[in-house]
Parts: C-alpha cells; structure tokens; sequence
C-alpha cells in the first residue's frame, strides 16, 4: 500500500525529532535551511526573551524573522531587533504597518469618509523609519473592512487609488507593502480583502513595484484552496509568502495542506524571499519547539 502524504510527513517530523533529541542540551551546530524560513517572537518562548529566541533560531539553521509588532516597539528595541539579526546574518521579514482595530471592523478605505485613509498614509509614512532602523524590505497591511453602504466597486476603485499613494510613499525608499488577504470564514468576518485573486486585482490596478500582496497560505487554504495553482496566476503580484497549516493554523503537518509540493513548487520557481511561519506551535514548551524544528526539517528537505 502507497503510504499517505500524512504519513510521510510524520515519518519525516519523527526522524527530525529523534535527531534533535540526541543533541538536546548542546549549542546546535545545525544546517541552515535552504530557504528563508522566519520563526517570530514565541516560536521559541522557552529559550528566554526576544533576541534569546533569535539566536537560538539562528543556532537552529533559520535565516529570516518576522516580528508583526515591530512598529510598535521602542526605537531602542527596534536597533536592538536589527543589530541581533544582522550579527546572525538573518533577513527580517514582515512587520505590520498599520494595524487594524479587530474588534471594530475598522477601517473601512472604501467609505465615503476619507479620514482612515488619510490615517493609513500617516502610518506607512512613519513606517518608512521604522524599516530602515530594521533593515526590512516588506511591511504588512490590511485593506480594511467592507463598508455595506457603499457599492464594491467604489470601495475597490478607493482601495487602489489609496494603495497607488502608499506605494508612491514606498517607492522612492524601495520599501514594498504587501496586502494581506485574509479568510472570512473562520477568523476576519467582513474584511475587504478575501483571496489571493482579490489582492492581485487590486495590485494589477495599483500597478507598482511597492504594492504586491501576502500570499499567506492558512487563510488562502480556508477561504480558495487550490494553493499550488492560485501561487501560479498570481506570482508576478506575489511579494511575500507566510505559512500555517489548517485547521488549527499550527506547523506544517499538523493539517491538510501539502507543504512538501508546495516547497517543490517554490523551488521551481526560485523563489528566494522570506518565508513566515505565521503560525503558532501544536504543542507546549520545548517538545512543541522540537517539534516546530523538525516539520521544517521535513519540508525543507522536499
């Protein structure tokens, strides 16, 4: 009988874990990974404070970090964050330029009322300091919440004259926003931005070097699916990758997505951009960072 991709994978995590295992308490001397993979704050919870998890995610083989809370940090954090990662020759991801308000269903860039996108241009100006002190290309944002009183195809019309703006902020910095689509059916209800086909026809209409979307495969599988193909239409508007498996937006292999083609498929393609694990760990303290570390391994080694 041909074994399931599942227990392939699990085959792949257990030998990885095994391995870990038998140098646990050593500094790793492990290989680096051959693509971006970015850990973030809490990947590692257990190996101390935030630049502690960088270098024990550097002593790990990863290349890349996210930190989505960056903006908000101290400039004194932010140097420190840069400094940590340039020591440890890693590349820093996404941070998030202007958050949303969850719980408010705010803002909403296609109402009649321009003041939030007056506010969104505000916030992706001081962004600009922001990814310079981190050394970090890209930088999240979210097109907002649907506003119910005003046509679909004026909000789309107002998103890609406000996104055109950001990217004209960006540009001359050579600095890119990505837009994150996100799922409406298990995690942002009413948010504007919905698949990876919505997002490429805002960027195709934005038409800008700075204004390419987050192709974040958890909320693409759970709202479209069909991954490996929607990254094939939408690639030359693709300019950032983040994963997570679904359900439960853990580690590769806890879920039903195919991350060993996936990582085919990138390769394929060349990709060599940072890659987030924008995703929490299925197990508590080191045996879940293990863990973590050996379906990465397995990926990896696709």
């Amino acid at each position: 009988m041909t074994p399931s991709r599942r227990s392939v994978l699990a085959g792949g995590v257990a030998a990885a874990l095994s391995s870990s295992a038998q140098g646990a308490g050593k500094v790793s001397n492990a290989a680096t990974f051959s693509l971006n993979f970015a850990p973030h704050e809490g990947s590692f919870a257990s190996r101390g404070n935030r630049l502690e998890q960088i270098a024990f995610a550097a002593d790990q083989g990863f290349r890349g970090w996210e930190d989505n809370e960056a903006r908000g940090r101290s400039i004194d954090e932010q140097n420190a964050m840069a400094r940590a990662l340039q020591q440890r020759g890693m590349t820093m991801g996404v941070f998030v330029a202007s958050m949303p308000k969850w719980s408010e269903f705010r803002p909403a860039f296609g109402s009649d009322d321009g003041a939030e996108r007056e506010a969104f241009l505000a916030d992706i100006r001081a962004s600009v300091e922001v990814a310079k002190r981190l050394n970090a290309k890209h930088m999240t944002v979210v097109t907002g919440f649907v506003d119910h009183k005003v046509p679909m195809d004026i909000q789309t019309g107002r998103i890609i004259d406000l996104m055109r703006r950001a990217g004209d902020i960006l540009a001359p910095h050579g600095l890119v926003a990505v837009m994150e689509p996100l799922n409406t059916r298990t995690d942002h209800p009413n948010v504007y931005m919905q698949s990876w086909a919505a997002g490429y026809a805002v960027a195709r209409g934005v038409d800008s070097p700075a204004i390419k979307i987050l192709t974040d495969c958890y909320h693409e599988q759970i709202q479209s699916g069909n991954l490996i193909r929607s990254f094939g239409m939408v690639w030359d508007e693709m300019g950032y990758i983040q994963f997570g498996d679904n359900p439960g937006r853990k580690e590769p292999g806890t879920g039903e997505v195919n991350y060993h083609n996936i990582v085919r498929f990138l390769r394929t393609r060349r990709y060599g951009g940072v890659i987030g694990m924008e995703h929490g760990n299925s197990q508590p303290g080191r045996a879940g960072e293990e863990r973590l570390i050996a379906a990465y391994r397995a990926i990896d080694a696709a």
